[in-house]
């Protein structure tokens, strides 16, 4: 589906107090934007923000760092965010490929992969955000006791994870093929398409990998 360019939003990004501007000049230290010593955590891809938003008001002891690459969807987010009294969460307007060198290794505690774009075509493969490309960027960036949360309702992506993120050298701690069914699903928070899918009756794939 083709994206709804907003007018304007470019600009109203780049004057947002919510949004990390020149991101790259607080490479090892967005600890002092936040003001304290929390961990990081960041949702690559989060859309209209709605699971990245919610985790950070249930978990004030964390630091939430939301990335989307197009001002349009960032703008609606932004727009959510101003009704919300936080001051744990923060958004990058920025290309995923980017984060390697925009946090310093080990910066990261935990990355949310949630409902990303499957790139069907296999000539496409290396776009998908669980492809061994961008697991580099993740053991980059990550802890060493970090962790990578994949949620999808596309079973080829997930079977394609399954295979391609063991085969970038990492392991696969937990998963399920239908994740509202399951022991993974305590804690779980929903995003707007996790919401959208679930009541047209598509299971909910989820994995989580480490090292």
């Amino acid at each position: 589906m083709r994206l709804r360019h907003i007018p304007g939003s470019e600009d109203e990004v780049g004057k947002s107090p919510f949004v990390i501007h020149n991101p790259g000049a607080h490479r090892g230290s967005f600890g002092r934007l936040f003001g304290n010593d929390n961990p990081i955590e960041i949702e690559v891809g989060m859309g209209k923000g709605k699971f990245i938003m919610e985790l950070a008001g249930i978990h004030p002891e964390a630091n939430y760092i939301g990335i989307e690459r197009y001002s349009s969807v960032l703008l609606r987010a932004l727009l959510k965010r101003q009704e919300m009294d936080l001051s744990n969460i923060l958004f990058m307007c920025i290309d995923a490929k980017a984060m390697a060198d925009i946090f310093e290794p080990g910066e990261v505690s935990r990355i949310y992969l949630n409902f990303s774009d499957p790139w069907p075509k296999d000539r496409h493969a290396k776009r998908r955000l669980t492809s061994p490309e961008f697991m580099r960027v993740y053991d980059r960036i990550l802890k060493k006791d970090g962790t990578v949360e994949f949620k999808t309702d596309n079973k080829e992506l997930f079977e394609y994870s399954l295979d391609a993120i063991p085969a970038a050298g990492w392991k696969i701690d937990a998963f399920t093929r239908n994740l509202h069914h399951s022991d993974m699903a305590r804690g779980n928070v929903m995003t707007e398409y996790e919401t959208k899918f679930s009541l047209m009756g598509n299971s909910i794939f989820k994995l989580v990998a480490s090292r």
